[in-house]
This record gives structure tokens, C-alpha cells and sequence, in this order.
């Protein structure tokens, strides 16, 4: 405990203990590093440890030398490469950007380049080739931009090289009548419309017709049709599974008749 107020001359408070730490004496306060980048210290005859904190004030640090700990802000590493501080360097995708390290911190600067035409891309002028952007209706686009006018979503346009061309939208070839096209609300290109359901079937050039469901013979007893919902004509023959040595033909029936003799 410490010295009252007023104690007796001469009287103090009484050392910290020191630490043992692995066989080894350790001073009161002490602070050291051990393998696995844990920090330790020895506090009132105990040690304790933990993990070894490492602010990295910039944004592309260098890492750990061996036997170190925290990453280095004395140099940058950027695109896999290290970089020593101050070095001025392009990367490797970008010729005309101009990057420099300071401080661990990578900083690049492009060229601003006025807008122009592009005759001809030279990878010698970073400046050679920068489209122009589109002002159209009050609105400005980037080259290469595709937008619709307003309220007619049926037209594309595109800015190219400061001039916007515009073109209606393909629309698919139909392969039904004039009569059966149909161009509904907001919709840029005609479809075709079911044709109405047939009501019977046409079975000659004369306009014949037999409602759906009719059955009929078309002149040869043993042949039967029928008129099917769509209107199409379905018929089959009957085949005749009795036979005898002298049958009986009636007119108007399909099998003979071999009951009577």
C-alpha cells in the first residue's frame, strides 16, 4: 500500500514485483514481443500478453519485413509490385495515367484531354482519340450512349462522336393477313390475333358445310366422317371381319351379310 500522509521519516512504498517468464525474470513494466506477433508486458508480477496492434495509416502499405510484425508505409505496393518511396511509375494497363508513391500512398493523375474527333487512335498521344459528347433535347450524353425520346419508347438512339442517329425499333416479320394485325396500347410493333373459331367444315369447292360434330358417309358406305372442332375433317373406313362362301350384298351397306344363307 502507499505511504500514508504524515508517516514516519524514512518509511516508502514497496517495489513492484518483477515477472517470470518462460525461466526467465522480467522487470515491472517491461514490454517485449514474442513470436506470433504478440506483444507482452509485465504488470504487478503477471505477465500479459496479446496480439500486436498495427495502425497502417496509408493506403498501400509495403508488407511486413521478416521478423516484423506491422506492414511499412515506407514504400507502396501496388499492382503486386513494390514501390520505393517517391518512384514515379505508369500502370501497366493505363499509358497515359502517371501514378507516384508517398508515404505508402499511391496517387495517380490522368491527362484531361478536350473533346474532339477520333480520325485515328496513336497509343504515342494519350490525347488523340476522345469522342465528343451528344447535347440533344436539352440533355447531354456520352459517346457511345443509347437512350430513347421521351415518351416514344418504339426509337432507340445513340450518340456517336457528337451527332445522334436514330432508328425505329425492329420489328419481327408476320406471317398472318393484313386483317388479322393488331397494334395494341404502348406496344411499338403490330402481333397477330388469333383467328376466330371455325363453325363447321367446308368439305367441297361448293360450300358444303357440316356444323361441328356432324357425321357423315361421302358416298362410300364403309368410309364414315366427322367434323372436328377445329374444323377439320377426320374419316375412317370399316373393315369387315365376316366373311362367307357366297355372301349377301345389300345396297347401301358396307359389310355383307352372310346370316341369311
Amino acid at each position: 500500500p502507499p505511504p500514508r500522509a504524515g508517516g514516519a521519516p524514512g518509511t516508502s512504498a514497496p517495489s513492484a514485483p518483477r515477472c517470470w517468464y518462460r525461466g526467465a525474470p522480467r522487470e515491472p513494466g517491461a514490454r517485449w514481443t514474442e513470436p506470433g506477433c504478440r506483444s507482452c508486458a509485465c504488470q504487478g508480477g503477471r505477465v500479459l500478453c496479446e496480439a500486436v496492434s498495427c495502425p497502417v495509416p496509408c493506403s498501400h502499405p509495403l508488407p511486413a519485413p521478416a521478423g516484423g510484425c506491422c506492414p511499412s508505409c515506407a514504400g507502396c505496393l501496388h499492382e503486386g509490385v513494390a514501390r520505393a518511396e517517391g518512384d514515379v511509375f505508369s500502370p501497366s494497363d493505363w499509358n497515359c495515367t502517371v501514378c507516384v508513391c508517398l508515404a505508402g500512398n499511391v496517387s495517380c493523375i490522368s491527362p484531361e484531354c478536350p473533346p474532339g474527333s477520333c480520325p485515328s487512335a496513336s497509343p504515342a498521344d494519350c490525347c488523340s482519340c476522345q469522342p465528343a459528347k451528344c447535347s440533344f433535347r436539352g440533355r447531354t450524353y456520352a459517346h457511345g450512349a443509347r437512350f430513347s425520346l421521351d415518351g416514344d419508347d418504339c426509337t432507340t438512339c445513340i450518340c456517336r462522336g457528337g451527332e445522334v442517329e436514330c432508328s425505329f425499333a425492329p420489328c419481327p416479320a408476320l406471317d398472318c393477313p393484313q386483317h388479322q394485325r393488331h397494334l395494341g396500347p404502348g406496344q411499338c410493333c403490330f402481333t397477330c390475333r388469333d383467328p376466330p373459331a371455325p363453325a363447321g367444315c367446308f368439305v367441297d369447292d361448293n360450300g358444303v358445310e357440316f356444323p361441328i360434330g356432324q357425321i357423315w358417309s361421302p358416298g362410300d358406305p364403309c368410309e364414315l366422317c366427322i367434323c372436328q372442332a377445329d374444323g377439320s375433317v377426320s374419316c375412317k373406313r370399316t373393315d369387315c371381319v365376316e366373311t362367307c362362301p357366297y355372301p349377301i350384298r345389300i345396297p347401301g351397306q358396307c359389310c355383307p351379310d352372310c346370316s341369311a344363307g
